[in-house]
């Protein structure tokens, strides 16, 4: 079985693509890049975002190494 760093792609786009490419990461980026913010901040300024969704998505891009979490 193939490790994660090995699925990734060697094209720095396609890699791209892999790890931020659906609508909601982008969206949680651009607003992280701003300041960091509470779970219900996020969701609140995130309409249509589910609690699931904004969970999963911010565990995926922490485990890839996007970002940082701080309790």
């Amino acid at each position: 079985m193939k490790t994660k760093a090995e699925l990734i792609p060697e094209c720095p786009v396609a890699a791209t693509v892999q790890l931020i490419g659906n609508k909601w990461k982008l969206l949680i980026i651009r607003n992280l890049l701003e300041r960091p913010w509470r779970f219900n901040e996020l969701q609140k300024n995130l309409e249509g975002i589910s609690q699931k969704v904004l969970t999963d998505s911010l565990r995926s891009m922490e485990a890839d190494g996007l970002i940082t979490r701080t309790v």
